[in-house]
């Protein structure tokens, strides 16, 4: 998603604050402004958090790496530096308690299979 496409959501979500903001305000008249205001902005934030995480979520076009030292690659059994894709675009591997290093060469080979 471009980012002016994710500002004109932004905005949207922004407005649709504005009645929840009124609503809570209307309902709290018994106690002080402030503390009215910040009520409705507390329902508002754990109500509009989860909208914007999606809106500004982040896919990448660039695979994130994870490298270490000193492991066997899971296809060719080479020991030495090993690395994995961590996540690229819809592919994520990021909560993996298992994760798979390969070599170079196979983690090249695995990044082709990824990208298909």
């Amino acid at each position: 998603m471009n980012l002016a496409k994710k500002y004109i959501l932004y905005l949207i979500r922004w407005q649709l604050s504005t009645p929840i903001l009124a609503i809570v305000l209307n309902l709290l008249t018994d106690i002080p402004t402030i503390w009215a205001t910040i009520i409705a902005n507390l329902i508002g934030g754990l109500i509009f958090f989860w909208v914007d995480k999606i809106i500004f979520r982040k896919k990448s076009d660039v695979p994130l790496w994870e490298i270490k030292d000193e492991v066997k690659c899971v296809d060719c059994k080479k020991m030495g530096r090993g690395y994995r894709v961590v996540s690229w675009g819809k592919y994520d591997r990021s909560e993996d308690k298992n994760p798979k290093y390969r070599c170079r060469e196979c983690s090249l080979k695995k990044m082709n299979q990824i990208k298909k």
